[in-house]
C-alpha cells in the first residue's frame, strides 16, 4: 500500500514538471524568443505588397522614387535595390554600394517601406531595378523606370507676322510631363506677362490638360519680341512675333481683330525628294488699301505662272524629254551634215 502511494506521487510531480515546462515554453514563445523552425512556417516568411507602382516615369533632372514594400520582414534578412541590366547591387538595407552618389536608400525604422532615391535622373537610367530580399530563397520584385525629357511646345511657326490692331493669341503645350505643371508662366523677353500691367492681356491656363494660352488683344508695334512659355515641369518654349503696319511678311495670324490661327501668307519653297514645289496664294488679313489689294492679286499670278512653269520643267526632267530632244537635235544635224558631203562627193 505504501508502494502504490509512493507510486502515484511520482507520477504527479512528473505530470507537474511537464505542465511546468510547457508553460515556460509558451512565455519563451509570447516575449519573443522565437525557435528557428518558427521561420520555416509559410505564413512567418517576408512577402511583398503588390500596391505599389511598378512603373515610375520621371523628368530629367527631377529626383526619381522607387518605392517597394516588404511585409513580415523581421530581423534577418535584408532588402537591397539591384540594376537588372548590369546586376549591380546599388544599396543594402539602408547602406549605398556603388560610387554613384545619386543613388540612395530609404527607410524608417519599423515602417515596411524600402525606397531607391535616384537624384538627377537622366534617359540613360531607365530601365528595371530590382528589390530584393536575402531569404532562403530570395525573392525579387521588378520596378521599371522612364527618365523622359519633358518640353514645352507653342502652336504654328518659330516666327509670326501680325497686322497692328488684331490680336496675338499664343498656345503652350506641357508635352510628355508626368504630372500636370504646377505653373506655366510666359514671358516677353525677361519680361513676366501673367502679372503684366499693360491692359488688354490674358492667361488662361489649364492644368488638367497641361495647355496655357496668352492673349494679347489690339496689338501694336511696341507689342513685337520674344515671348517664351515656361512650364515648372518641361523646358521652355519660345516664339517671335512681329507686329507690323501694312507690310506683307511671310507668315501672318489673321481673323477679324482675334488671331487663332497662323496661315502662310506668301510663300515658295523647293521641297521633297522629287523637287515639289509648294506655292501659296497670298491672303488678305484686315482692311488693305486698293493699292495693297492689286499687289496681292499681282503676285498671286505670279505665283500660278511660276508654279506652271516648275511644273513643265519637273515634266520634263521626270520623263528625259530634254534627252529625246537633244537626241533629236543631234540627228538633224548628223543628217544635214552627210548630206553636204554627199553632194560635194557626186562627179560633175
Amino acid at each position: 500500500m505504501l508502494l502504490a502511494s509512493l507510486n502515484f506521487h511520482r507520477l504527479g510531480c512528473l505530470i507537474n514538471m511537464q505542465l511546468i515546462f510547457l508553460i515556460l515554453l509558451e512565455m519563451r514563445l509570447i516575449s519573443g524568443d522565437v525557435s528557428s523552425h518558427y521561420w520555416e512556417t509559410p505564413y512567418s516568411q517576408p512577402y511583398f505588397d503588390n500596391s505599389s507602382r511598378r512603373e515610375v516615369t520621371s523628368i530629367v533632372g527631377q529626383a526619381a522614387l522607387l518605392q517597394c514594400r516588404v511585409r513580415n520582414l523581421g530581423d534577418r534578412a535584408k532588402v537591397s535595390w539591384i540594376r537588372k541590366r548590369d546586376l549591380h547591387i546599388l544599396t543594402v538595407g539602408i547602406l549605398t554600394y556603388t560610387n554613384d552618389q545619386r543613388f540612395q536608400s530609404l527607410h524608417t525604422e519599423g515602417s515596411d517601406e524600402w525606397t531607391l532615391r535616384i537624384s538627377s535622373p537622366q534617359p540613360r537610367d531607365s530601365g528595371t531595378y530590382e528589390c530584393q530580399v536575402s531569404t532562403e530563397p530570395k525573392i525579387s520584385q521588378g520596378f521599371r523606370l522612364n527618365v523622359v525629357v519633358s518640353r514645352a511646345k507653342i502652336l504654328g511657326n518659330p516666327e509670326l507676322f501680325i497686322k497692328s490692331g488684331s490680336d496675338i493669341n499664343l498656345t503652350c503645350l506641357a508635352m510628355q510631363s508626368p504630372i500636370p505643371p504646377s505653373f506655366i508662366y510666359w514671358y516677353k523677353g525677361k519680361r513676366l506677362m501673367n502679372y503684366s500691367q499693360r491692359g488688354g492681356i490674358s492667361v488662361i491656363t489649364e492644368r488638367t490638360t497641361r495647355t496655357s494660352k496668352l492673349l494679347i488683344s489690339k496689338a501694336t508695334p511696341t507689342d513685337s519680341g520674344n515671348y517664351t512659355c515656361s512650364p515648372s515641369s518641361s523646358d521652355s518654349a519660345s516664339v517671335v512675333v512681329h507686329v507690323i503696319n501694312g507690310e506683307h511678311p511671310a507668315a501672318m495670324q489673321h481673323g477679324n481683330n482675334s488671331a487663332s490661327t497662323i496661315v502662310p501668307y506668301y510663300r515658295r519653297r523647293r521641297g521633297g525628294a522629287h523637287g515639289h514645289h509648294q506655292h501659296h496664294r497670298p491672303v488678305l488679313h484686315g482692311s488693305l488699301s486698293l493699292s495693297e489689294t492689286i499687289v496681292g492679286w499681282a503676285m498671286a499670278n505670279i505665283t500660278s505662272l511660276s508654279s506652271i512653269l516648275w511644273s513643265i520643267i519637273d515634266f520634263m526632267l521626270a520623263t528625259n524629254c530634254c534627252l529625246v530632244f537633244m537626241g533629236i537635235a543631234l540627228s538633224q544635224r548628223l543628217l544635214h551634215t552627210s548630206g553636204r558631203l554627199g553632194q560635194r562627193q557626186v562627179p560633175r
